[in-house]
């Protein structure tokens, strides 16, 4: 049987919107802008091809298209796709890597009860500040260029 997502109930951060704080949602999340803190969803997380984080994600899947520096807690799948750039540490159940993924940093794979006591240390409300990023803007990771 296929998921059903009902598109109201996803959050979406927008390509040329950049937000610092953390967000914390019992819903779906995609991330097309810029994004740094943490994210925290009981659901999905799609990072698109655009995306630029720089913090800590925390949820059920992710599928990563994007750039990001930070660390990943992942209670089920990660998918890395191809054409992605990850520097940090992955502490995941299940890791699928696309070719032409980049990946620079640690790898564990853990038990869903070790996800818990992170998710559950983590919990709080959200802060968000929204900031409009120019559609031309630069930013770096690790003092490399990014568009």
């Amino acid at each position: 049987m296929e998921q059903t997502v009902n598109v109201n109930e996803v959050s979406r951060i927008s390509s040329g919107t950049a937000i610092k704080g953390e967000i914390n949602s019992p819903n779906d999340i995609r991330i097309d802008g810029i994004f740094e803190g943490k994210i925290i969803s009981k659901g999905r997380v799609v990072v698109g091809d655009k995306a630029v984080i720089s913090g800590d994600i925390i949820c059920e899947n992710v599928d990563f298209w994007g750039k990001m520096t930070g660390n990943l807690f992942v209670k089920d799948t990660l998918s890395l796709k191809e054409g992605c750039s990850i520097r940090g540490d992955l502490r995941i159940r299940r890791l699928i890597v696309e070719l032409g993924a980049n990946f620079d940093g640690n790898c564990k794979m853990i038990a869903e009860g070790d996800f818990d006591k992170v998710a559950g240390a983590s919990s709080s409300t959200a802060k968000i500040s929204v900031n409009p990023v120019p559609s031309d803007a630069e930013t770096k990771i690790g003092g490399t260029p990014v568009k």
